[in-house]
C-alpha cells in the first residue's frame, strides 16, 4: 500500500491487488482463448478509457447521466437527510465526481462538513477530482483509493467516522452479471455498520432502438471507448489488434434486460499477444464481447439488495421514468 498525503485534507492511497483475482494479462488470455472471447468491461477505465467514458455523458444519445443528475438535483436534500445525524461518502466508480459534487454541497448545507471517501481504479480520473473537490470546498476531507472495489472494501484501511452513505451511481451496477453483482453488494454489507445507507442508481428498460443508441452513439464516442479495450492490449501487453478495423456493435436482449457490446473482427485473422505469448485466431465477422448493461426495474433492484442483506428505503425517480436512484439501508 502506498500513500500520497497532499494536504491535511486530501490523502490519495493505492492498494496493491489482493491476489484472489487475475491480473489483466491473464483475463485478456482467458477471454480471448475461450469457445466465445470475452473481455472484462473493469478494464474499460484506465487513464484514457475514463477521458472517452466522460465525454460519453455529454452525449445527447446517452440520457443515463442526464436523467441521473436531475435526480440528484430536485431530490438531493432528501437524500442526504435520509439518514440520521452526519453522514460521510463513500462512493464506488466516483471518476469525474461530478454528479457527486450535487450531494456533497447538499451534505455540507445539512452538516457544515463531510468527509468523502472515492474509489477508482483510473489514478488520473481519481486524483484530478479529489484536486478539484477539495480546492472547491474547504470543509470537504477527500480519502480517496486508487484499486478494485472488492479490494477496498475487504481492507482495513477502510474506516468510517459518521453514519456512511456508499453510493454505486450511474447505472454502474448494471455492467455485472447478476450473480456478480450480488457479490458487490455482498461485499459493501459486510463493509458496512448497522445504520449506514447505500444508494443505488440504475436505469430501467426502454425502447430497443432508444437503447441501443445510447450505447451506439452515431459521433462513434462509444466505439472508440470500446476499441479503446484493444489499444490497451496493444500498449500494455504487446498486442498487434488493427484497432480501428473492429466493429463496435450494441445489441439489446430484452429477455436478459440488457445491452451487450461486441467488437468484430474484419476478417480472418490472427493476432499477436507478445507479452502472453499468445496467438489469437479470429474468423471473420467473430465478436468479442466486452461489456453487458442490465437494465432494472425497482422490484429487481429491490430482490438483489435484499439478497446481500439490505433493506429498500426510499427510490427516487427522473420525471420522464427512466431512472431510478434507490437508497437502501443495513439493518
Amino acid at each position: 500500500m502506498s500513500s500520497t498525503l497532499r494536504s491535511d485534507r486530501l490523502e490519495i492511497l493505492t492498494v496493491p491487488p489482493s491476489g484472489r483475482g487475475r491480473t489483466f494479462g491473464e483475463n485478456v488470455a482467458a477471454g480471448l482463448t475461450a469457445p466465445r472471447k470475452h473481455l472484462s468491461s473493469r478494464y474499460f477505465y484506465d487513464d484514457l478509457g475514463s477521458a472517452l467514458f466522460d465525454a460519453i455523458t455529454h452525449l445527447p444519445e446517452y440520457y443515463l447521466t442526464r436523467a441521473e443528475t436531475e435526480i440528484l438535483s430536485e431530490q438531493g436534500w432528501e437524500i442526504v437527510r435520509a439518514l440520521d445525524g452526519p453522514v460521510e461518502f463513500l462512493e464506488l466508480g466516483s471518476g469525474s465526481a461530478v454528479k457527486t459534487r450535487i450531494l456533497i454541497e447538499e451534505a455540507l448545507r445539512a452538516n457544515g462538513r463531510l468527509r468523502y471517501t472515492p474509489i477508482d481504479i483510473s489514478s488520473e480520473a481519481l486524483c484530478g477530482s479529489a484536486g478539484a473537490l477539495v480546492d472547491a470546498y474547504p470543509a470537504l476531507r477527500v480519502r480517496g483509493f486508487i484499486a478494485d472495489y472488492f479490494d477496498v472494501l475487504a481492507s482495513p484501511l477502510l474506516a468510517f467516522e459518521d453514519r456512511a452513505l456508499a453510493m454505486l451511481m450511474g447505472s454502474n451496477l448494471g455492467n455485472y452479471a447478476p450473480d456478480e453483482a450480488a457479490a458487490l453488494l455482498a461485499s459493501l454489507y459486510r463493509a458496512l455498520r448497522p445504520g449506514d445507507g447505500l444508494l443505488i442508481g440504475v436505469d430501467g428498460e426502454r425502447d430497443r432502438a432508444i437503447l441501443e443508441r445510447a450505447y451506439d452513439d452515431p459521433a462513434g464516442v462509444t466505439a472508440a471507448f470500446n476499441r479503446n479495450l484493444l489499444a490497451r492490449i496493444n500498449r500494455e501487453l504487446g498486442g498487434t489488434f488493427d484497432v480501428a478495423a473492429f466493429s463496435h456493435i450494441a445489441s439489446y436482449d430484452p429477455a436478459r434486460r440488457c445491452v451487450d457490446s461486441f467488437l468484430a473482427s474484419p476478417r480472418a485473422q490472427t493476432v499477436r499477444i507478445e507479452t502472453l505469448d499468445l496467438d489469437v485466431a479470429l474468423a471473420a465477422g467473430e465478436r468479442i464481447h466486452t461489456e453487458s448493461s442490465y437494465k432494472f426495474d425497482r422490484e429487481w433492484v429491490a430482490a438483489l439488495g435484499a439478497t446481500a442483506g439490505f433493506t429498500l428505503k426510499q427510490t427516487w425517480n427522473d420525471d420522464a421514468m427512466r431512472f431510478g436512484v434507490h437508497l437502501f439501508a443495513k439493518g
